[in-house]
This record gives structure tokens, sequence and C-alpha cells, in this order.
């Protein structure tokens, strides 16, 4: 997978507010499918669609653990959108400065 797909697929399933919770809480450490959709009111299989798609994006992998495959998060994809970001933090500063400055004039205004 390219970095201009796996972005896609990053951005893609971050997309989803459920998908975001999961991973939430995955941050907080390894859980197994039942734990991650127990917040949730949707079917198991609706909870597994989601983390398959995390799973796909490179946010989850899966161990293995007896009988349980326990969830745990991978930061690539979010260094990845981190990496991406950045070179675009100048422009942003930039039109914070200047919106800033535009808020600055108004107060001095009234």
């Amino acid at each position: 997978m390219n970095q201009h797909d796996q972005l896609d697929s990053a951005f893609a399933a971050l997309a989803n507010p459920t998908r975001r919770a999961i991973l939430a809480r995955l941050a907080t450490g390894e859980a197994t499918v039942n734990e991650l959709a127990e917040p949730f009111e949707m079917s198991l299989p609706a909870v597994s669609k989601h983390i398959r798609v995390l799973e796909d994006a490179g946010f989850i992998s899966r161990g293995r653990n007896a009988q349980f495959r326990p969830c745990k998060i991978d930061g690539a994809p979010i260094e990845a959108i981190a990496t991406w970001a950045d070179q675009y933090r100048h422009i942003w500063g930039d039109r914070f400065d200047v919106m800033a400055k535009l808020l600055a004039n108004t107060e001095d205004e009234k």
C-alpha cells in the first residue's frame, strides 16, 4: 500500500465516531472484541466490522492468547497522519496569526 492509499484508509477509518471510540479504548490497553463491544448499542458483528476497518487501516493488530485474540493499538497510521499534517503546520500557523491580528483590530475598533 502506498503512502496516499495508507492515508486515505486511515482517514476513512477515523471518520466514524464508533471507530474513534474503539481506538480511544485501546489507547488504555489491549481488549477483546467483547470488551470493545460493551459500551455500544450494536450487535457484536457490527462492532467486529468496525474493528476490521481499523485493522485494515493498520490501527489495530490482534494477538493470540489461548482462545482469545486481544486487539491492541498500533501507532504507525497515527504517525503517518501526524507526518502528513506537519507539512501544513506552517500554513495553519500563518493563518491563525492573520486571524489573531484581525480579531485584535476588531477589538480595537470597538
